[in-house]
């Protein structure tokens, strides 16, 4: 099939490798303008347009995709399906309209269970032990269009955000392509989401970040590796703003207030409602992330001072 491709960030591009090695016609990439980055805020192409640029494929940038400069030239394109991984932008009826199949979305989620910007974090962060991708007909409702098809995978105890993300990405791409095969031969069929089941999830904020130490133990280590690598999780020390890594409950460590630091031979431990936790990176404003057992020599830990 002539295929058109919808997407942003570096997430997407497992999906485009294994699109571009499955045998179908990719003639053009859909992504975000380019945006200001780095030190400098100098203009900076998205990963899925970089990667395009790379290989001499046509890259179309629309501000929004209701432009008709955008879709007279998906028309000219006369493409059969546009794929979509994280684009980052609401696509309307018309222009969901234009291509023979439609659009078919790649979702990090098994629908209806979280639709939304965020469902990877926000399985992370409620504890859910199974999770998935869904290929599912784009519509103009929020992620509510029929699924083609499904992969699952468990969370592991010590998975982050960017662990179980990184896994979706490439099981899910293959999951993209047996949905582009399947309507290339006229086999695909959609069924619609149920009824119940269903969640949002929305995009953490770094106000999401900061370490509540007032929560039990597996909701602090939940929520520090949800919020890994973005938005990041934070906690203050002394006034100031330091960053944390996943840490590692401790089921038989010391009573210690929420937040109290306790500082013992090869290990941090930080008080929460409960049992401790261990804490692994830190990195404090304008410094590079090391062990905890590092800053806190660094700091100078006291005995009784308190994350707040």
């Amino acid at each position: 099939m002539r295929l058109i491709f919808a997407g942003t960030p570096a997430v997407a591009l497992p999906a485009l490798d294994t699109i571009a090695a499955s045998g179908h016609e990719l003639v053009a990439v859909v992504t975000r303008p380019d945006a200001p980055a780095g030190r400098g805020r100098g203009l900076v192409r998205s990963p899925v347009g970089a990667w395009a640029d790379e290989r001499g494929i046509e890259v179309l940038t629309p501000q929004r995709p209701r432009e008709p400069e955008f879709q007279n030239r998906l028309r000219e394109l006369d493409v059969d399906c546009v794929p979509v991984v994280a684009y980052g932008a609401l696509v309307p009826p018309d222009a969901l309209a234009i291509p023979r199949f439609g659009w078919i979305n790649l979702h990090f989620s098994l629908l209806p269970a979280w639709r939304g910007a965020a469902p990877v974090q926000q399985a992370v962060l409620h504890g859910d032990e199974l999770t998935g991708a869904s290929v599912f007909q784009l519509e103009e409702g929020l992620d509510t269009g029929p699924v083609f098809g499904t992969v699952t995978d468990l969370i592991r105890p010590t998975d982050t955000s960017g662990d179980l993300l990184e896994r979706l990405a490439h099981s899910g791409a293959g999951l993209l392509v047996a949905v582009l095969d399947a309507l290339a031969a006229g086999t695909a069929r959609a069924v619609p989401q149920p009824a119940d089941g269903i969640s949002h999830a929305p995009k953490l904020t770094a106000a999401d970040g900061e370490v509540r130490w007032s929560d039990p133990a597996f909701a602090v280590d939940r929520r520090i590796r949800a919020c890994t690598p973005a938005p990041g999780a934070w906690t203050t020390f002394r006034g100031d703003r330091v960053k944390l890594g996943p840490v590692r409950p401790v089921a038989d460590g010391p009573e210690l207030k929420p937040g109290e630091l306790l500082v013992e031979r090869g290990r941090v431990l930080a008080g929460t409602a409960t049992t401790p936790v261990t804490l692994g990176e830190v990195r404090a404003a304008g410094k590079r992330a090391m062990p905890a057992t590092d800053w806190a020599r660094g700091v100078r830990v006291a005995t009784g001072e308190l994350f707040a």
